[in-house]
């Protein structure tokens, strides 16, 4: 179940009571509350201030991962990244006190803990094992939490090469947007072993509101997978049904409001909306690409458990049906211009 902090209750004020067995019993169990609490808080705070001293390496602080790192920072963290062809964010972190390393190696020499948020199990496999990689670097008790969208299976056979090794592997891909993650609101859905979930937990809620551990690792990966199943289904359906309305002499706006009236309103439908009726190019940030190498993930996935993909295979096909248009780099919004495409429709003005 996701893991939430509790706001503190103010004391109460204290007040003249008559001196009587009751009084004195509340009393006396009020004195063990207490005394209870502050062993409580005492157990607690050994295990927070050894988070704190945890050092920590990040690697890909693109759009997600800048917003993670520069909540690390701000919570006290010493941390150190990798840079990439993309040097804003990385010169704002600088800015904000943060480490610039060369190599996965360097960063591995001197980390406690190590976060990446990059595109594909392909990256993350190439950050660990190349020559100068984590690996060439890396100590006993190093911990790397993958927070990409990548292939369970991938996880786990990288997860018990490291394990040989010393070294934990965890998974906790990630939900909500960048601004999300600017915010430090982001959702975080946690593979790893208990004891590796509660040391990293303080970490974790620098960046994250809600936070689910969902079993062993990989489990993260996989739960994660069917989440963007859903929702890249739902991207598809968009696309069609507002190319439908095209195509048959349905006013989209309309459309939009038959829907909005009923219980297939959400969120994502109101950004997907964004785009097609507002022509927002910010509405949903997430690239077709990446729609694409989920689906493909997730169908590898279900392959390898024997789970008939209907809807699956249909979905992967529409986005290997706008990435053959060029349309890699759109949003996931922009799935209904790829099938409109097709059919001889244009959206907007």
């Amino acid at each position: 179940m996701a893991k939430h902090v509790a706001a503190k209750r103010p004391a109460a004020k204290k007040t003249a009571a008559k001196k009587t067995p009751v009084k004195k019993t509340s009393a006396k169990k009020a004195a063990v509350k207490k005394t209870t609490a502050k062993k409580t808080a005492a157990k607690k705070a050994p295990a927070q201030t050894a988070a704190k001293k945890e050092k920590v390496g990040f690697i890909g602080v693109g759009l997600m991962g800048h917003g993670m790192a520069k909540n690390i920072l701000e919570k006290g963290y010493k941390l150190s990244i990798m840079g990439n062809r993309n040097r804003k964010p990385v010169t704002d972190l600088v800015k904000r006190g943060a480490k610039e390393v060369k190599t996965p190696a360097a960063m591995a020499r001197q980390s406690d803990v190590i976060f990446l948020c990059v595109t594909s199990s392909v990256q993350v496999e190439d950050l660990i094992r190349r020559k100068g990689g984590i690996l060439a670097g890396a100590k006993r008790g190093l911990t790397i939490v993958d927070c990409s969208t990548s292939d369970p299976n991938s996880t786990l056979a990288l997860a018990a090469e490291l394990k040989a090794k010393g070294i934990t592997l965890i998974d906790a891909p990630l939900g909500r947007s960048p601004r999300e993650a600017e915010e430090g609101r982001l959702n975080a859905f946690v593979g790893a072993d208990k004891k590796t979930y509660n040391r990293l937990l303080p970490l974790l809620q620098t960046w994250a509101e809600n936070i689910i551990h969902v079993g062993p690792v990989g489990s993260g990966h996989k739960i994660k997978l069917i989440n963007n199943f859903v929702a890249m289904s739902y991207a598809a359906l968009y696309a069609e049904a507002f190319t439908a309305c095209k195509m048959t002499g349905v006013d989209i706006q309309t459309f939009h409001d038959v829907i909005a009236a009923g219980g297939l309103y959400n969120g994502f439908f109101q950004n997907y909306c964004k785009w097609v009726l507002g022509r927002d190019p910010k509405a949903h940030e997430f690239t077709i690409r990446n729609c694409a190498k989920d689906m493909r993930y997730y169908n590898s996935m279900a392959d390898a458990a024997g789970l008939t993909t209907l809807i699956g295979a249909a979905t992967k096909q529409s986005y290997a049906l706008a990435m053959s248009q060029g349309k890699g780099d759109d949003y996931m919004p922009m799935m209904a211009d790829a099938i409109g495409g097709v059919n001889g429709v244009k959206f907007g003005k």
